[in-house]
């Protein structure tokens, strides 16, 4: 099978949209292909962390990631600091970027304009996240629009150690998501739901409790119009509303629509609550089971194994195509 590989970061709380767009779909990958899942804990410490706060996220992450429904059978899921290779390869991959290209990305100029000092790492993070994906000779990875300047460096990294050294790295391919659920944020709904909005309440987290979850899209922005419609550009809200639900329940835009015909929006808002209390809860019983937990324990710890087993493979090739240490 053709192999991907995707990297998430143990920061914030997995939000409803990443659930959506991105934790659904690995599920099915998982049947497809040769699946890696790593929670990138070294990309997070590029800003400053909370050490606890960081452990803390960095378990539940793997916990979420099993709870939606990766199967440690068929894919693999590991902690990245936990594979010694990625640091290494990281290095070789920085020693052939160029300062240039690298202030170029549009994160690095987000995160660092307005800033007193800015972390040499904010800058080299791309060659890391190069080093994530190489190492498995992956053929996709599965990216949104955000992340995907980054991944072309990385195909451009990829050729150059390729033209520069030997030809023993694998060019991947960019895999956007297919056209589907995008899901907004509940306050601003001209805006995608993301972890890090300041904004608590325009975002549903996988771990919300249904309390939080009710008060969340009771407060949810729609429209003064009161009519249950699905129209983006004029009633970007309540379409916002309509499209969670379909892609909870399954249901149609259309079916809900006719669903809700008549219906206040005091009444929709609830039934949109319900229909995620009710997807979520056997995520976050199987999430609490699995947290504090040895099986945890254990396929992290085989995941980690089977990483460093594929990466250092690539790792030594690597190695001997620059000329670094002994030959092997």
């Amino acid at each position: 099978m053709k192999r991907i590989f995707s990297g998430v970061q143990p920061t914030g709380t997995v939000t409803l949209g990443n659930y959506i767009g991105a934790f659904r779909q690995f599920t099915t990958l998982q049947d497809e292909y040769d699946c890696i899942f790593c929670i990138v804990d070294q990309h997070a410490i590029t800003v400053p962390q909370d050490r606890l706060e960081l452990r803390k996220n960095i378990r539940s992450l793997a916990a979420l990631y099993l709870a939606v429904g990766i199967n440690p059978d068929k894919a693999i899921l590991f902690i990245q600091s936990e594979v010694p290779a990625h640091a290494q390869a990281g290095w070789m991959m920085q020693c052939i970027s160029y300062i240039g290209e690298l202030e170029r990305m549009t994160q690095f100029k987000d995160k660092s304009t307005g800033k007193d000092g800015v972390s040499a790492s904010l800058l080299t993070y791309p060659p890391l996240m190069a080093a994530d994906i190489i190492l498995y000779q992956t053929d996709f990875v599965p990216v949104g629009d955000d992340q995907k300047q980054h991944v072309e460096l990385t195909r451009d990294l990829t050729e150059r150690f390729n033209k520069r050294y030997n030809d023993v790295l694998t060019i991947p391919e960019i895999r956007l998501p297919k056209n589907g659920a995008r899901i907004k944020a509940l306050q601003d709904p001209l805006k995608k739901m993301s972890k890090s909005d300041p904004n608590k309440k325009s975002t549903i987290s996988l771990l919300d409790s249904p309390k939080e979850i009710e008060k969340k899209i009771k407060s949810a922005v729609t429209d003064s119009e009161g009519i249950v419609s699905f129209d983006v550009e004029n009633k970007p809200g309540v379409s916002n509303l309509l499209t969670i639900e379909a892609a909870l329940t399954g249901e149609t835009i259309e079916a809900l629509v006719t669903k809700y015909n008549g219906v206040g929006y005091g009444n929709f808002k609830a039934s949109v609550a319900n229909a995620i209390i009710d997807h979520l809860k056997p995520i976050q019983d199987r999430y609490e089971t699995l947290l504090d937990s040895e099986e945890l324990d254990t396929i992290l710890d085989q995941g980690a194994d089977k990483a460093q087993a594929i990466a250092s493979k690539t790792l030594r090739k690597m190695e001997n195509a620059m000329g670094l240490g002994r030959k092997r």
